[in-house]
């Protein structure tokens, strides 16, 4: 089976004590590919290291909303340094978060817009983060969209089938995470089922929120696997048929050859 894992973020500290095994057991498993995100300017610059690091790591720039009121002067420069590094294939995580009152919305929507136009100006997809806010985020799409055609994706989706729809439509693509294997999660399965397969992603979000039958446990990047073979059931295809498909869309959102 290959694997893409298009959303980890192996530099936090849940991984410092294996950082070197949790790849490796990822590459034996079957996933060729791992995008670690950056979530704040450091954050960033460590994923840029990592990738520089593991021949199968590449990283994606970012400060993620709830950190965009802690930003350092200078913060967001770094990230326009970092995002033409090398092996540096996309923007974000970006996005809104309504549920964490970290930060003012307005300024989340105004960093949102600066990493999208990064995106756009670099030719790279960004990374949308959207928690409780989803009206917001597709809004803000749009008016994007009217200066310049989207690339991106919407990270670890949890929304309804109109939101599905209207990023689509934006011709986004979607991932899906561990919570898709979870017990009480049956409306999402049903959202997922109608995701066409030209669109569909996998990722872990590791360490966070390992699916079905982990959970509970520390998430890596191996586990990307189980959200496959789920996905594969909804779509009526064999988990080797699903790996195949999420990798080369994958591969062909983020330019990996």
């Amino acid at each position: 089976m290959k694997l893409f894992d298009t959303h980890a973020h192996l530099d936090e500290e849940a991984f410092h004590p294996d950082r070197a095994e949790t790849v490796r057991r990822a590459i034996e498993t079957g996933v060729e590919t791992i995008l670690t995100i950056g979530t704040t300017a450091e954050s960033s610059q460590r994923a840029v290291d990592l990738a520089a690091t593991f021949p199968n790591v590449y990283a994606v720039v970012g400060i993620q909303p709830n950190y965009v009121a802690q930003m350092k002067p200078n913060d967001w420069e770094l990230i326009e340094t970092l995002s033409t590094a090398d092996k540096v294939v996309g923007i974000g995580e970006t996005g809104l978060d309504r549920y964490w009152d970290y930060a003012p919305i307005e300024l989340q929507r105004t960093y949102f817009s600066k990493h999208i136009q990064l995106s756009q100006k670099l030719n790279l997809p960004f990374v949308v983060h959207c928690r409780e806010a989803e009206a917001d985020v597709v809004q803000l799409l749009q008016q994007e969209a009217a200066d310049a055609p989207l690339k991106g994706i919407m990270h670890s989706f949890c929304g309804n089938p109109e939101t599905a729809a209207a990023c689509l439509e934006l011709g986004l693509y979607i991932s899906f995470a561990g919570m898709l294997t979870f017990k009480k999660n049956e409306e999402l399965r049903e959202t997922a089922r109608q995701i066409p397969l030209d669109r569909l992603l996998v990722e872990t979000d590791a360490p966070y929120l390992a699916p079905v039958p982990q959970r509970g446990k520390r998430n890596e990047p191996a586990f990307v696997k189980h959200t496959c073979a789920c996905l594969a059931e909804l779509h009526q295809k064999s988990p080797e048929e699903m790996a195949d498909i999420t990798t080369t869309n994958a591969k062909t959102l983020f330019n990996i050859g």
